[in-house]
């Protein structure tokens, strides 16, 4: 099955109107995604998979395995996995 198989531009959409209806932020970098900017730029929202389809092509049309990002952020990330975050330390730290 590929990106552009009928199954996955309905999940896509599906995905798409779900999360902008609570506003979802890029799981990434857990800014706002901007829902109405043009496919492919910057801040636009691309379905990203926890689990790459390149490893993983089972779960491609998996809905728990798909999170809203930037284009730029699931870009950046690739094929591997998402960046781990130890949060921002204290002063104490």
């Amino acid at each position: 099955m590929s990106l552009s198989s009928a199954a996955y531009q309905a999940l896509r959409r599906e995905m798409r109107d779900l999360w902008r209806s609570i506003n979802a932020p890029c799981w990434l970098c857990q800014q706002a995604i901007d829902y109405d900017a043009e496919a492919n730029t910057p801040d636009a929202l691309e379905l990203d998979h926890v689990k790459p389809r390149k490893t993983h092509p089972w779960l491609l049309l998996d809905r728990g395995n798909c999170r809203p990002s930037h284009h730029r952020c699931n870009r950046a990330k690739g094929a591997g996995g998402a960046p781990v975050s130890i949060g921002e330390p204290t002063e104490d730290w």
